[in-house]
């Protein structure tokens, strides 16, 4: 059976198809970035802790390990308190 009419050469049914699989692929291979804002990059410098925080923290495992540590249980229920009301 041969069909005449015009001739086109340039039709491709699937042309949609294959345009949206390049732009699917395109958005692919774009890679994630990342930008930090500055203050954030300041929160985080703020967050490092201190030389005098270090050695209260070392100060208080060394008694902890050594068994002089005493804890106040009137303080730490004041501090529980204190925490859960808010």
């Amino acid at each position: 059976m041969k069909i005449n009419g015009t001739n086109h050469t340039n039709f491709n049914p699937y042309k949609q198809q294959i345009q949206k699989q390049t732009e699917v692929k395109k958005a692919i291979q774009t890679k994630d970035q990342i930008e930090i804002s500055s203050q954030a990059k300041q929160l985080q410098e703020t967050d490092k802790t201190s030389e005098k925080r270090a050695a209260y923290v070392q100060e208080i495992q060394q008694a902890v390990n050594s068994g002089e540590y005493k804890v106040n249980p009137e303080k730490a229920a004041q501090k529980m308190l204190e925490f859960w009301s808010k």
